[in-house]
This record gives C-alpha cells, sequence and structure tokens, in this order.
C-alpha cells in the first residue's frame, strides 16, 4: 500500500519535495498546501495532486513535510504529530529551543516519527567522510551563498549555518565546551554574515563562517584529524584527503581513493522518510539532534549580538 503524503509550504524548497514525493515508488503525493493559493494550484497542477490552503484540510495521510517558514514550524508539525502522522520538517526545527522542544515532547508523547531535513547527511561526499574520520582535531567549514533575497524570516546562522553546526557536533561527538561568534546584518535586517569558533571538549576546535551576501557560492569542509586531512565539495560532491601511511618503517602520504555515487540529496532524504514511515529504518536526523542544533545556533546569536 503507498504511503500517502502531503507537502506543506511548496515555496522555493518545497517545490522539489514535491517534485520528488510525487515520483518516488511506494508513495502517493495526495496534496500540496500553500497560503498562496494561486501557488499551490501550480505545483498541484504539475504534479498531479490537489492543491489547498489551509494544512488543517488535509486528510488521510501517513506523513507530510513542513516546508513552510520557521516560524510556522511548530504550530503545523505538532498539529499533525498530535494525530499520529509522520513528519519531515525543514530545518531548523524551530524559531527557539523552547519551540523545539515541544515539537520534540509531543513526537515522543504521541510515538509519532520526527525527521529533520538537515540534508547534508544524505550528501555521499559527506556520508563517505563520516565512515573514515575518527576523531577531528579541526574543522574548518565554508558555506557562502548570494544574497536572493529567500529566508530573510531567520538570519543567517539559522538558514546557512545550521547545516554545518549539525554536521560538526555529527562528526565531532563531544560536548561543547566553548563559543565565540562575531556577525553583522548587510543586506537584511538580520545578521547576513557570520563567524562562529566552537571548542569541544575533546580538544577539537571547529571555525565555521557563513555568508548569504557572497559573489559565489561555496560550500566546503576541510577536517584535520591525526595523521589524516579531508577536504569535502558540498555543491560538487566530491571528496580529497590524505593519511600518513607506514610501510617499512618508513612514513609517506598516501592520497585516499573514494568512489562517491553522485546523487540528489534531496531525493535521497525523502527515501530514508518514506523507509521510516514503513519502519524500515531509523532516523538519521532526529528531532533530539535538530535541537540541539538550534540550541547552539541561539548560542552564536546571542553572542553577535550581546
Amino acid at each position: 500500500m503507498a504511503i500517502k503524503t502531503a507537502v506543506i509550504g511548496v515555496g522555493a524548497l518545497g517545490q522539489h519535495h514535491a517534485r520528488i514525493l510525487s515520483s518516488l515508488e511506494g508513495c502517493q503525493l495526495v496534496s500540496v498546501v500553500d497560503a498562496n493559493m494561486d501557488r499551490a494550484k501550480e505545483i498541484a497542477e504539475k504534479y498531479n495532486t490537489s492543491a489547498l490552503q489551509n494544512y488543517r484540510e488535509i486528510k488521510n495521510v501517513d506523513a507530510v513535510v513542513v516546508a513552510a517558514p520557521t516560524i510556522y514550524h511548530r504550530e503545523i508539525s505538532n498539529y499533525f504529530l498530535e494525530r499520529g502522522v509522520s513528519v519531515l520538517c525543514e530545518k531548523p526545527l524551530a524559531s527557539s529551543v523552547e519551540e523545539c522542544d515541544s515539537i520534540v515532547e509531543t513526537s515522543q508523547k504521541y510515538n509519532s516519527n520526527l525527521l529533520v531535513g538537515h540534508i547534508e547527511h544524505f550528501n555521499p561526499a559527506v556520508e563517505c567522510v563520516f565512515k573514515e574520520t575518527q576523531t577531528p582535531g579541526f574543522l574548518e567549514i565554508h558555506r557562502l551563498g548570494v544574497f536572493t533575497g529567500r529566508s530573510l524570516d531567520v538570519d543567517v546562522v539559522y538558514d546557512l549555518m545550521i547545516h554545518d553546526i549539525e554536521i560538526s557536533s555529527t562528526l565531532v561527538k563531544s560536548k561543547i565546551e566553548n563559543i565565540e561568534a562575531i556577525g553583522v546584518a548587510v543586506l537584511s535586517n538580520h545578521i547576513d554574515i557570520a563567524n562562529a569558533r566552537i571548542t569541544y571538549e575533546s580538544g577539537c576546535v571547529c571555525n565555521l563562517t557563513a555568508s548569504r551576501i557572497s559573489k559565489d557560492k561555496i560550500r566546503k569542509l576541510r577536517l584535520f584529524e591525526k595523521n589524516s586531512y579531508f577536504s569535502i565539495d558540498y555543491s560538487e560532491q566530491s571528496v580529497e584527503a590524505y593519511r600518513i601511511i607506514e610501510e617499512n618503517g618508513n612514513k609517506t602520504i598516501k592520497k585516499l581513493e573514494f568512489n562517491v555515487e553522485k546523487k540528489e540529496p534531496l531525493r535521497a532524504e525523502l527515501e530514508h522518510f518514506i523507509k521510516v514511515v514503513k519502519g524500515e529504518e531509523k532516523p538519521k536526523v532526529d528531532g533530539i539532534s535538530a535541537r540541539n542544533a538550534v540550541k547552539v545556533a541561539a548560542e552564536i546569536v546571542e553572542k553577535i549580538l550581546r
């Protein structure tokens, strides 16, 4: 039996959720929802489904994607979680730690699946490095984008940097000891460019830079650990890595080769979501992980605005 799904919010990102769900095997896109009814109708016609203006009109679904503006994430997610519907909520999970806690508690209370759209977990280059790295000592991550005028309801920390906050926490696997941060608003009323230095109890240091006002789009992660170096280009889905190898008493630098099979991370994420709904897999990024990322983001913003 097909998993019945709906997408709430079919803007720049939500439209792609609708596109993929409409084509996934074992999945039926029963409706799309948007406050702009003309937009909802446009996407619904494109993917042969029904258009709604109010998410409360959705009936008989197994799973929903929440791709509405962040300020509505708690309201919409809790509505469906309370009804036993599985939810994939786009990042950030919510606008505050308190709202995140509300969503997580609701999912636990009603035993409903909650996944959060930290899409880089499904980037094949990232998946390769997850398998290879052991004890990171230093990370340098840049996520720079051109100004589009979108997602201005949140600052660049919640919009872009949060991807790398969550990825670095997954890689380091240690509690945070200290956070330093700077940032400025340039073209919007919120922080448009930010830098954060996170020190972990393990001794690892992570330097994060995020901008939505850059000339070029750059998505890169560099990781250094004992005897190893990894460089990821998120956009190109490529990995460059080197490791010191000892052979016959001599140390040499060996280039590591990775067979990175390029794919669309969003499609992989939605395929995973459907498998979670079916009970075939456990969430890769659950509500607690996403909540913790929001907590770090909130601390970074607080440091900047102080």
